[in-house]
């Protein structure tokens, strides 16, 4: 029987950098929220900026990370302390007293009543008491084991502040062991010494790193890697000696003297610092912190603790991106993740991503006089964004006429993919073509998908399905007059305004492109604006609402489609309080003057002699602009609607879509 073979696999996390198996970042949220900041007045590459800042509900923006950060630092320095070298010393130290006392109290002989003596007088200085007992003759074997213990410690926590890990590595180690560490450290300081008059060559790093090897997990590739390395721990070593009091610099220059017994390990330290301070004097040597918690850390871990202070300071600036130039690619994600974790990492690539696709995607373009604006594909995005928002609060009132491309009309000859709710046609040519396709594409030998629909014919699903677009066969000129006085700003309506703008124009303009859409502001003075310029438009400090300027305009535009049903919406919060005089310049007065009412009621004649379906959306509660309202409208039939500013998009796409509902009947 013949023996079967089994391939194995193992699975583990993937460690390479972004997934690659995941879904594209979402532009939707990105876009929308830039477009309201955008509508509140905000440019776009300020908006684009502050949205990187803020963050979206799944995703922690730049300013959260930042505050985690700058909390994760400020509970190092409330937490901990850098007394735990000293304490662990004193400790060892009075324990070898205490040894030593007791076996001097068992020996009899004159020379222990002298040690006592010795012993009693050692000075309160815990590093001066060690250096007097350098020449001790110890008694008790317990008491010299803790005291050899404490140059020991010293030694090894020295060197843990420089190269990674020495403190474990070299407990218990015998002279041998130190011997090779003297021995490391000398080839190094010819090594920086070579690097430092440029004289350093691959062949002597080669041989540093066969001899020495075990000494740099990091596994550095040439000497700048390495001095890179080193350089970082020597910083946060000279960081923790400026972070120390006098009174303990004092003590460690003093006990550092006697690190495994001699003072030699700390000129080949202090030559190696030195060194490295000259190879790499952008580092941030002089800097000092002040810990104030009870946590005691030593040396070593001291200056672990200063080097993650000082990473999580360079993070709190990348992440600021406050200074000059500032690119979210000078954030340190690999930094950022030992700090925070990995998801940290996560929301900045995505973060980075978003920016860089907004950037590249085209959502953004330059207007003639170099400034940043929407472009017209994000202009889309962001229309059928609040439009999808204004189409569900519509469903809510039971009007389903949103998601209609025109009922009873022309096909366009365009199709688009079936939405829940549409009760147009099908394209049937369409959605056979695209089942076929989907078909063969979910097939893995295409030939026997094909015989296969042949013999059985073609499954559609709900994914496959698309319908004729139709029109409506009445024209209409349609034509939005918003009011952009400052007191649209002042109550909270100005974004509200160019919601309800941008809804309309994407509705007309991917639904009923046969209705031309024509946009006018009305402050001070009126002006016909596109919906890009209007988005982005900033309100500004200036009186007056001259309803009769934007009417003047209005009826220019219906004028030029004598054959369309013409369509006069206006959305305001003020009664007219300006005109345009014989001279063309805004006549501004308040309360209303006579002849500004004159002229306004005039122009609204005129363009009910045209026919226009004409309806006012009265924002607040002003009760001299419902008065005039309320009197235009029974003159010339139109309507008057009240909505609160919530609902002032709806409103009006409403009224639209009743006004199509009208002509096609």
């Amino acid at each position: 029987m013949a023996r079967k073979s089994f391939h194995r696999s193992r699975y583990q996390r993937y460690t390479g950098g972004p997934d690659p198996l995941a879904p594209p970042v979402d532009l939707r949220e990105a876009l929308r929220d830039i477009g309201d900041d955008v509508m509140a007045g905000a440019s776009p590459q300020r908006a684009l900026r502050e949205f990187l800042r803020r963050g979206s509900q799944d995703m922690r923006g730049l300013d959260r990370l930042r505050e985690q950060v700058n909390r994760r630092r400020q509970e190092m320095l409330k937490n901990r302390n850098l007394d735990g070298t000293f304490a662990e010393i004193r400790e060892l130290l009075d324990r070898a007293i205490l040894e030593e006392r007791k076996q001097l109290a068992r020996d009899l002989d004159d020379d222990a009543r002298f040690a006592e003596m010795q012993i009693g007088s050692l000075p309160p200085s815990t590093a001066q008491a060690v250096e007097e007992l350098s020449e001790y003759n110890w008694r008790s074997p317990q008491a010299r084991e803790d005291y050899d213990k404490i140059k020991d410690l010293l030694g090894r926590e020295l060197l843990d502040q420089r190269f990674a890990g020495m403190k474990e590595a070299l407990e218990g180690a015998n002279e041998q062991d130190r011997q090779r560490i003297s021995e490391m450290l000398k080839d190094l300081n010819e090594l920086l010494d070579a690097h430092n008059r440029g004289e350093d060559t691959t062949e002597q790093f080669d041989d540093f790193m066969r001899k020495h090897g075990e000494y740099f997990p990091e596994n550095p590739r040439n000497t700048d890697e390495l001095i890179d390395s080193l350089a970082q721990r020597a910083a946060a070593a000279q960081q923790f000696y400026n972070s120390l009091t006098p009174e303990q610099r004092a003590e460690l220059d003093q006990l550092a003297q006697q690190a495994f017994g001699s003072p030699d390990l700390m000129s080949q330290l202090a030559q190696m610092d030195s060194s490295l301070r000259q190879a790499r004097p952008g580092l941030d040597w002089d800097n000092a912190q002040s810990f104030s918690g009870d946590q005691p850390m030593g040396l070593g871990e001291g200056a672990a603790a200063l080097r993650d202070i000082s990473e999580l300071e360079a993070l709190s600036e990348q992440l600021s991106q406050q200074y000059a130039g500032a690119q979210m690619d000078d954030i340190d994600i690999d930094a950022l993740e030992r700090q925070l974790g990995e998801q940290a990492g996560v929301d900045v690539r995505t973060l980075q991503e978003l920016e860089k696709a907004l950037s590249e995607q085209g959502y953004f373009d330059r207007t003639a006089d170099g400034q940043l604006r929407l472009s017209p594909k994000a202009m889309r995005q962001l229309g059928q964004s609040i439009f999808r928002d204004i189409a569900e609060q519509l469903s809510g009132r039971g009007d389903r006429q949103t998601r209609r491309s025109g009922a009873l009309g022309e096909p366009t000859g365009a199709s688009r993919e079936w939405e829940f709710g549409d009760t147009d046609p099908w394209d049937v040519t369409r959605t056979v073509s695209n089942a076929v396709l989907r078909t063969v594409a979910e097939t893995d030998e295409p030939s026997l998908a094909t015989s296969e629909m042949a013999r059985s014919g073609v499954r559609i699903d709900v994914r496959d399905v698309e319908i004729a677009e139709t029109e409506a066969r009445t024209q209409a000129a349609v034509v939005l007059l918003v009011d952009t006085s400052f007191s649209m700003e002042m109550e909270g309506r100005w974004t509200p305004m160019k919601r309800t703008a941008i809804a309309l124009n994407h509705l007309i303009s991917t639904r009923f492109r046969s209705d031309e859409l024509h946009l006018i502001a009305f402050g001070r003075y009126a002006r016909s604006i596109d919906i890009a310029e209007l988005t982005g438009l900033q309100p500004r400090m200036e009186q007056g609402t001259n309803l009769h300027h934007a009417l003047l305009l209005a009826q220019r535009h219906l004028r030029r489609f004598p054959n369309a049903q013409p369509v006069v919406l206006v959305v305001t919060d003020g009664e007219p309080t300006a005109h345009l005089d014989p001279s063309g310049e805004p006549f501004f007065f308040y309360p209303p003057h006579p002849q500004t009412i004159a002229l306004t009621v005039r122009e609204l004649d005129h363009v009910s002699r045209l026919g226009a379906q004409v309806t006012f959306f009265r924002l607040g509660e002003d009760p001299g602009l419902a008065h005039f309202m309320d009197q235009i409208a029974r003159r010339i039939g139109g309507r008057v609607v009240a909505p609160d500013v919530d609902g002032l998009g709806a409103a009006v796409v409403g009224d639209y879509l009743r006004s199509r509902k009208g002509r096609r009947r």
